[in-house]
């Protein structure tokens, strides 16, 4: 079990001395280092066979810094956040890279770079909302966190769930943890589970959505790893990064530019067509497709494969296979040079 010291008292004390300092400290950039954080290794035991990686880590709202390690996947890697800091799982709702804010541009996914400094989002309010769902599309662009929790990661301007409050008890916003519909619990359904259920919900139907938000309250320490780059969390050629999945193994891979826009594309065509957004989906879909010569290949090999029970449409095949195309040919890398221009 992870420890930020040899005795339990003395980690508990140690804990709440940097808690206290903590709240004397105000916010910075992301790229700032900690003031006052105390770095708190914890032991690890009979994990030869896992990564030796030591990642950077504190709670969202407010926390000394924890050494993280050990882990092999996502569900291993939220149970070592919550062994450091003695809080249960069930508690944390997503990770952030290199930011305490409810930043889904900086959503931990597959991938985390080897400098990255983990920002873990605790479960805060609970919220029963009344949604009329008076058109097709409510709007929402939902993810989850590869460990139960699917959460909105989205919302479309001018949609049904753009015009609920936007603070409030009665709010809706991106972030939120979507926990049950009606009486139905959600918590370990899968993004496409969500969103096919509110897909389904017939219009002029008023129904209940429950939604736990992150705690945001007070955060006060923010900061990277010492030394640590500056350019935020995106993945950069020649830059190593751990790749994390929900099942398997985690491995150590050099960032490459055309996986990456070619996955980019792939999410965004995921949400265009199923209303989620899954770079781990995305980045599985490219590993299938990239080896592959034409389009009839690719559709055997994706019902050959656990993605075959998502019943992807013809078109939907057609669409997958010209971002990977694209992005084989470098089309796709020359496009997204062009859009920065």
């Amino acid at each position: 079990m992870p420890l930020f010291g040899k005795k339990k008292e003395k980690e508990k004390n140690h804990l709440v001395e940097n808690q206290q300092h903590s709240q004397q400290q105000t916010a910075t950039s992301r790229n700032d280092t900690p003031n006052g954080a105390s770095e708190m290794p914890y032991v690890a035991r009979d994990e030869a066979a896992r990564p030796k990686l030591v990642f950077h880590c504190q709670l969202a709202h407010g926390s000394p810094t924890g050494l993280i390690t050990g882990f092999t996947n996502v569900k291993e890697l939220y149970q070592k956040i919550a062994e450091a800091y003695e809080v249960p799982g069930s508690e944390i709702l997503f990770c952030t890279l290199n930011t305490h804010k409810v930043d889904m541009s900086q959503l931990l996914g597959g991938q985390i770079g080897l400098e990255d400094f983990i920002f873990a989002h605790t479960k805060g309010r609970v919220k029963q909302v009344r949604i009329e769902k008076t058109e097709p599309a409510l709007g929402l662009t939902i993810t989850d966190n590869g460990a139960g929790y699917a959460f909105i990661k989205r919302i479309k301007e001018g949609s049904v769930i753009d015009r609920i409050p936007h603070e409030g008890p009665n709010s809706v916003v991106v972030g939120d943890h979507i926990e049950m519909i009606d009486d139905k619990s959600l918590v370990g359904s899968r993004h496409f589970e969500v969103a096919k259920m509110l897909k389904e919900i017939p219009v002029g139907t008023t129904f209940t959505m429950r939604v736990v938000e992150p705690l945001k309250s007070g955060f006060s320490i923010i900061g990277s790893k010492p030394g640590k780059k500056s350019g935020g969390g995106d993945l950069k050629s020649g830059r190593e990064t751990l790749r994390i999945r929900s099942k398997g193994p985690a491995t150590v891979q050099e960032a490459d530019d055309v996986v990456e826009v070619a996955v980019n594309k792939i999410n965004g065509l995921l949400e265009s067509f199923m209303g989620i957004n899954d770079s781990e989906l995305a980045q599985t879909i490219w590993e299938i497709g990239h080896g592959k010569q034409n389009t009839h290949e690719f559709a055997v090999a994706i019902d050959e494969s656990e993605l075959g029970e998502f019943g992807f449409t013809d078109e939907f095949i057609f669409d997958l296979w010209g971002a990977i195309s694209d992005a084989k040919s470098g089309r796709l890398k020359a496009e997204s040079a062009n859009e920065r221009m």
